[in-house]
């Protein structure tokens, strides 16, 4: 995992996520099963994933499910338009450890790892810390190109 440090400016270049919704400061290092990034945009009285004033913690899953974007782009062969689009279809055995994330004053870990991968689908465990502190963990499933698996009849095969 020696990789040099991406910046949001790579991260939001390579995934849909723009704006204040780019969660991710930066990658801190990746290969080929796992991806590390790191986060401060949870303290942001601005964060669109706020409500009533507060962030609560199961937003926690989309830091995981954008670090698996970037995880996306990262493996894309490097003579490819972009990375397979990639649909959060399913998560699964997600535990929350605090109430919420806008009070956690550390910056926030964002992990991924890939627990299997075929041609269409990605299973990944995922975690959230601060601080040396687990804050939530599950697991994902992400669908690529789902629109490639739908027959002519719009009927999924």
């Amino acid at each position: 995992m020696l990789n040099p440090v991406l910046d949001q400016a790579w991260i939001a270049s390579h995934i849909p996520h723009q704006g204040s919704m780019c969660l991710l400061d930066c990658v801190e290092t990746w290969d080929q099963q796992s991806i590390q990034c790191r986060a401060s945009s949870h303290r942001a009285a601005d964060n669109p994933l706020r409500a009533y004033g507060r962030l609560g913690s199961a937003c926690g899953i989309e830091y995981a499910a954008q670090a698996m974007a970037v995880h996306g782009a990262l493996l894309a062969p490097p003579d490819s338009t972009g990375a397979r689009v990639g649909y959060l279809v399913s998560v699964r055995g997600t535990q929350l450890y605090v109430p919420r994330l806008d009070d956690i004053a550390a910056d926030l870990r964002v992990e991924a790892t890939c627990i299997t991968r075929s041609e269409n689908n990605i299973l990944y465990q995922f975690s959230v810390s601060a601080a040396g502190y687990l804050l939530l963990d599950g697991r994902a499933a992400v669908v690529l190109d789902a629109d490639a698996l739908t027959s002519p009849s719009g009927e999924v095969p």
